[in-house]
């Protein structure tokens, strides 16, 4: 048998959940700042004002399969049919030390990236969206003796780029 209490209980539920409901309150990454109408995007293959060879091929790639991740957008190859289009360059890359073994030598290392993005229609005067200084940083571990140093270094800048596409996708998407 139900109680009065119980009642009372789920009607205090269903009461709060309405009003939350109202309140602005969503899920995230269900809405979008961008127009409707755009379909299919096109990542162009990111500039590079830095010194480090193939890191904006590694956050272009990361861009696009973070795009193919979210499904809003069909993500094509080539500008031409692209009702929009993502594009971007590289404006810093920084590798330092961050702390030191006992002989001096750095054990662990920050990767710091800088891009300036933006998003706008094919041929327009005004982009859709513009985001400039967009930093991003990781640290890694490495064992001074060991000889894979490259390796640990290229995967940290792989982590960088998958954040950095993250952030970039979220942020175009729910225009933050």
């Amino acid at each position: 048998m139900i109680s009065r209490t119980m009642i009372r209980g789920g009607v205090t539920l269903l009461a709060a959940v309405a009003t939350l409901g109202g309140c602005g309150y969503g899920l995230v990454g269900r809405t979008s700042s961008l127009p409707d109408d755009i379909e299919n995007v096109y990542v162009q293959p990111l500039g590079n004002l830095t010194t480090r060879s193939q890191v904006d091929l590694l956050l272009t790639q990361a861009i696009g399969d973070e795009f193919v991740k979210r499904r809003r957008f069909n993500l094509i190859s080539e500008s031409r049919g692209a009702d929009a289009v993502l594009t971007g360059m590289v404006t810093g890359f920084t590798e330092r030390p961050v702390t030191f073994g006992i002989e001096g030598r750095g054990r662990e290392y920050e990767i710091q990236i800088t891009a300036n993005m933006q998003f706008s229609r094919p041929g327009a005067e005004e982009p859709i969206w513009v985001r400039d200084g967009y930093r991003f940083r990781e640290t890694y571990e490495i064992d001074i003796s060991a000889a894979d140093y490259f390796d640990r270094s290229d995967l940290a800048i792989r982590q960088v780029a998958e954040n950095f596409a993250q952030v970039i996708v979220i942020d175009l998407m729910e225009g933050f």
